[in-house]
This record gives C-alpha cells, sequence and structure tokens, in this order.
C-alpha cells in the first residue's frame, strides 16, 4: 500500500492555503490537479481528511452512513433536536425513509405540478415588468421561487416575505460557517435570523395539511426534531434548486447556439403554450441536458464528506477507520478523464448513450449513498419545468461588464449575483 500524497501540515490546520486559493472548492481542484484522484489534506474541524476525486474509487465508500460531527458543526445551531447532518445512522435511517416517502414520489410530483406552474409564470410575469427598466437579478429571484415551492409542496403553505426567508438564511449560514474557518465571533445577526428562521417554521407548520409533517408524524418523530427537519428542507431547497437555475441560465446566455437549441425544442413541444405539462419534461431531453450540465460545472453543493467506521482499501491506498473522507463534487465533475475538455460546457455529454459510457459516480450533484439528497427527483422537477417557462417567454443576455465569480456560501453562489437582460420571445 502506497501512502496517501498531500500537502506537507501547517501550523494553522490548512486555514491559510484554503484563504490562499479562494476557498474550499477551489482548493480541492488545485489539490486534485497537483497530488492526482486520492489526496490527504488538512481540514478545518477535521485535520486528516481524505479528497476522492475518482468516481471508480468512490465506489468503496459509496455505504458509509456516518458523518463527521466537526464539520458539520456550524450547522448544529439550526436544530435544537441534534444535528440533523450528523445523526447516527440508526437515527438517520428512518428519517431518511419518511422524507423519501414524501419527497420522492411521481405521483405527488405531479399533484403539485399545477401550482408550480403557477408560481413559475408569477415570476415571468414580474421579470417581464422589470425588464423593460433594467436588468435582472437571478439568484435571489430564483431562490425565493424555490422557497415559495418547497413550502407549498411539502409543508403545506407560503411564507409572507420570502426575500426575507432567503436573506436570514443567508445570514446565519455565513454567520456560524465563519466560526468554522475561524473567521469572527459577532454571531449576535445570526442568531437574531435563527430566531427569525424558526418563527417563519412554526408558522408553516401550524398552517397544516402538508404530506411531509404527516410522514414525519408517522416516523414517531418528536415536534422539535420535526421543526428541525422542516427548517433545514427549507434552506436546502432553496439554496440548491435556485442557484441550479441560475448557473443554467447563465451557461445558456454565454452560449448561444445551445440556447437556440433549446428554444427550438420548447416551441415544437409546447407549440403556443406558456409552460409544460408534467409529462412533457421527458420530451426536453435538450433542456434537462442543458441542466445536468450545468450542474456538472457548477454544482449547487460542490462537496460533503463522511466518516469511515471501519479500514477502506482506495486502489493502492488504506484508510483507516475514523478518517474523513472528503467528496469534492466539483474536482469530480472536473476529472479530465471522464470529462474530455472539462471546463467546456457540452450539453451532449448527457445523451443516453454518453452516460451509459461513464461511472455510476462521474456525476454526483445530489451527492452519494444513503446521505444523498433525499430531495433530488423533486428538485429536477422544479429545475426543469422553472427552465421551460423562462426559456420559452425569454431570451437571456448576459449584462456587459458584470462579472459573474463563483464564491463558496455553503452553496456555489454567484458574487453580486448573476444579471441579465431579457428580451420577449413571444410574437408581437
Amino acid at each position: 500500500m502506497r501512502d496517501i500524497p498531500g500537502p506537507p501540515p501547517q501550523a494553522d490546520g490548512g486555514l491559510s492555503a484554503i484563504a490562499t486559493a479562494g476557498g474550499l472548492h477551489t482548493y480541492q481542484l488545485q489539490l486534485h490537479e497537483r497530488y492526482g484522484p486520492v489526496v490527504r489534506f488538512q481540514l478545518p474541524g477535521a485535520q486528516d481528511a481524505v479528497s476522492v476525486a475518482d468516481p471508480v474509487l468512490l465506489e468503496a465508500t459509496a455505504a458509509v452512513n456516518e458523518r463527521p460531527d466537526k464539520l458539520f458543526e456550524f450547522l448544529a445551531p439550526l436544530c435544537e433536536a441534534g444535528n440533523l447532518q450528523t445523526l447516527p445512522s440508526g437515527e438517520h435511517a428512518p428519517l431518511r425513509r419518511a422524507l423519501l416517502t414524501a419527497l420522492a414520489g411521481r405521483r405527488s410530483h405531479e399533484a403539485h405540478f399545477a401550482g408550480f406552474t403557477a408560481l413559475a409564470e408569477e415570476l415571468a410575469g414580474r421579470w417581464a415588468d422589470h425588464a423593460a427598466k433594467g436588468p435582472v437579478e437571478l439568484q435571489q429571484d430564483l431562490s425565493e421561487l424555490s422557497l415559495r415551492m418547497i413550502c407549498r409542496y411539502a409543508l403545506g403553505g407560503g411564507v409572507d416575505d420570502p426575500a426575507r426567508v432567503v436573506s436570514a438564511f443567508e445570514t446565519v449560514l455565513t454567520g456560524y460557517l465563519g466560526r468554522l474557518y475561524e473567521q469572527g465571533d459577532d454571531l449576535s445577526r445570526a442568531e437574531q435570523a435563527l430566531a427569525y428562521l424558526r418563527e417563519v417554521t412554526d408558522g408553516v407548520l401550524a398552517a397544516g395539511g402538508s404530506d411531509l409533517v404527516a410522514a414525519l408524524d408517522r416516523a414517531e418523530l418528536s415536534p422539535a426534531r420535526i421543526r428541525d427537519t422542516v427548517l433545514m428542507i427549507m434552506l436546502a431547497a432553496h439554496h440548491t434548486t435556485g442557484v441550479a437555475v441560475s448557473w443554467t441560465l447563465h451557461l445558456l446566455a454565454g452560449h448561444p447556439a445551445e440556447a437556440a437549441r433549446v428554444a427550438a425544442e420548447l416551441d415544437e413541444v409546447l407549440g403556443d403554450r406558456t409552460a409544460p405539462d408534467y409529462a412533457d419534461l421527458k420530451r426536453l431531453p435538450h433542456l434537462e441536458m442543458a441542466l445536468k450540465e450545468s450542474m456538472r460545472l457548477y454544482p449547487p453543493g460542490p462537496y460533503g464528506a463522511r466518516e469511515t467506521t471501519e479500514d477502506l482499501t482506495l486502489g493502492d491506498h488504506h484508510v483507516p477507520a475514523g478518517t474523513t473522507i472528503f467528496y469534492p463534487f466539483w474536482a469530480v465533475h472536473l476529472n479530465p478523464d471522464y470529462w474530455p475538455d472539462p471546463h467546456a460546457f457540452v450539453p451532449a455529454r448527457f445523451t443516453a448513450e454518453a452516460q451509459a459510457a461513464r461511472p455510476r459516480y462521474a456525476f454526483v450533484p445530489f451527492g452519494l449513498g444513503p446521505r444523498s439528497c433525499e430531495g433530488a427527483s423533486l428538485a429536477m422537477v422544479e429545475a426543469e419545468l422553472v427552465l421551460a417557462v423562462l426559456l420559452k417567454r425569454f431570451r437571456f443576455e448576459p449584462v456587459a461588464g458584470h462579472p459573474v465569480v463563483p464564491v463558496e456560501r455553503f452553496v456555489l453562489w454567484a458574487d453580486n449575483d448573476i444579471r441579465m437582460n431579457l428580451t420577449d420571445r413571444r410574437p408581437v
């Protein structure tokens, strides 16, 4: 067995190296480019971590069902009944089953599709009104839309001020994530924002009528854990889906030929209709391929982590029990062994034939194994619907001189948002 390569230890536990690289996701890309598919490195909250960027080697870790407590400690304040991100596998398994029951059912997706469509068309209408005044900013509005969708779908109600909720989540994550990287101790704003989010969650729960809450009740979870779960779902769902749609629109705007291909497909399938039916999503392969390629280039969640409970063998490397296994999804998605010209936007990578030729874990935007995202199928339905509504109605053009720079903010966010000029595609 060979030693796992990596940078020499640093006195600050790797903080300066991460900061110099511009963030943890960028640091991972640099590490794997220099040292190969398996790298040992220091990580705040897990001093001895092994990062794996090869999809074949990821197979050996797929069944691991524990997470390192320290690494996810920044999310603990959001939970009053134990950090949901690090629940022991015995507690996590019944919660996962309940979530899948509520979030992964095709019939349930179809039943809520008309409501999703109304929300997406409402946003399109507001953007149409705003377009004459100037550019729109994608991420904020699309995150708010995603929040409205998850509240309607899984929580049985809505929120009065989604913009404030999105901002509060950002404040909470920035405040508590900063503690992980030792970037200040003032948590007063984060604590106030968290109190507001709990108040909003209580209001959503009081509205009743939720398939999700009913499933959690059947799993005999405590009221505190139900509220924790609802709060975390609101966090995860609005962040990831909103940024996935934003990055897709950004990439299509920068590749007019691909955008024209998607627009022609929408015109052919929808005709004069402004939105697809649920069954139409299967008839929009170019749209789906563009979405998947954008999630490859800009995975909404750029990394994950597990903790081994027994020794593992990764290729010709030995990994002892108790090691943090780091999943650098961005580095996996840019691995040139499986993605030729990895930084290019090429939706055709996701034809059925091309996908079948790659290893199973070459594309992991929703994670892998027993801790993967329970809402993955719902997120794809929401994202494809929103893209279809927006791309059927508008042509998107980047605002000249406005830089779009990905930054690490729990999800892969664009610093200073993504600004677009909109042109109505409808016949005059």
